[in-house]
């Protein structure tokens, strides 16, 4: 193998860091090269030499994922991602010598996305029914934190992040202040009565002011540290369990979705309104939730029913 095909990878790396990419989103890149790699010094018993790497290549490992793998579209067009990537820099940069490998590989076709699945307002009332009853101390925490997500649609990162500084809770009118969220790009988001009164009961529990501007966490683990992306998820599907949720899993997205979807209920026309609160740069991720999920098709193919019965 030629000395400058084993710098390929980690100069790939310094080159991804540069661009300012989270560091979950550098290190899934480098997992997917990785992956192929193995897979190719597997099946050609021999190491891999990145620069003389062909498109036929590409392609059999793509039907690979496919039919060996058997993965879905949206991991098989992950890994597809993370090729293109490595190889556009590679060739751009005059790496590698010829075509571009990756210039005749193409993602694989999704359907459209359905609805994401939200939470009935007889299972939300069960999940918080459930948070009351948080053992430690953390009942007024875990509701906090339900509520928020719920009422605002924030993102599990965002809410583990939150500062008493990025908080405004007033009597009639509250926001919090979303820095440094996905894209590196930053938003307001308004509170509602319900979770400006959540937080301010958990604010006086833990002997804060609502007025509180410091930097320090708001949401701590019962060790006093501040709470993990794990803890967090955990917390949710175990009081989804105990509140015998099982018709849909039920995750920090779950909850997100469930903003989403009754927000567009309540207010059918801001597609645009709802993109700018729940982040989002396009609106065709927004318009997931305008898709009618399959129990309103099944509802609305039954409304529609010819009642007109005929000799049979």
């Amino acid at each position: 193998m030629k000395k400058d095909d084993t710098t390929l990878l980690p100069r790939f790396k310094k080159y991804l860091v540069k661009q300012d990419l989270s560091e979950r989103t550098v290190k899934g890149y480098l997992d997917d090269l990785r992956f192929f790699s193995e897979w190719y010094e597997e099946i050609q018993n021999k190491k891999i030499n990145w620069t003389k790497i062909k498109s036929f290549d590409l392609q059999t490992f793509r039907q690979y994922l496919v039919t060996g793998k058997r993965q879905k579209v949206a991991a098989v067009n992950r890994r597809i991602q993370a090729l293109k990537r490595f190889f556009s820099w590679a060739h751009h940069f005059k790496l590698m010598k010829g075509e571009n490998p990756i210039e005749h590989l193409r993602f694989m076709r999704r359907q459209a996305p359905s609805q994401p699945q939200a939470l009935t307002k007889t299972e939300v009332h069960s999940l918080l029914r459930v948070v009351g009853q948080s053992s430690h101390g953390l009942s007024k925490r875990n509701y906090a934190i339900l509520q928020l997500m719920l009422q605002s649609g924030l993102r599990i990162g965002e809410v583990i992040r939150l500062r008493f500084s990025d908080t405004t809770l007033l009597p009639r009118s509250g926001m919090v202040s979303i820095v440094n969220s996905k894209g590196h790009k930053s938003r307001e988001v308004p509170l509602n009565v319900t979770a400006r009164q959540a937080l301010k009961h958990y604010f006086n529990q833990l002997g804060r002011k609502v007025t509180d501007s410091s930097d320090d966490f708001i949401f701590y683990s019962k060790r006093k540290e501040p709470l993990s992306l794990r803890s967090l998820q955990s917390m949710i599907q175990n009081i989804a369990r105990r509140a015998k949720l099982n018709r849909i899993p039920v995750s920090a997205h779950t909850l997100r979705h469930t903003f989403a979807t009754n927000y567009l209920r309540a207010n059918p026309n801001q597609l645009v309104e709802l993109a700018q609160l729940m982040g989002h740069d396009s609106l065709t991720t927004t318009a997931v939730y305008t898709k009618s999920s399959p129990t309103q098709l099944a509802e609305a193919v039954e409304k529609s029913e010819i009642n007109i019965y005929g000799d049979h």
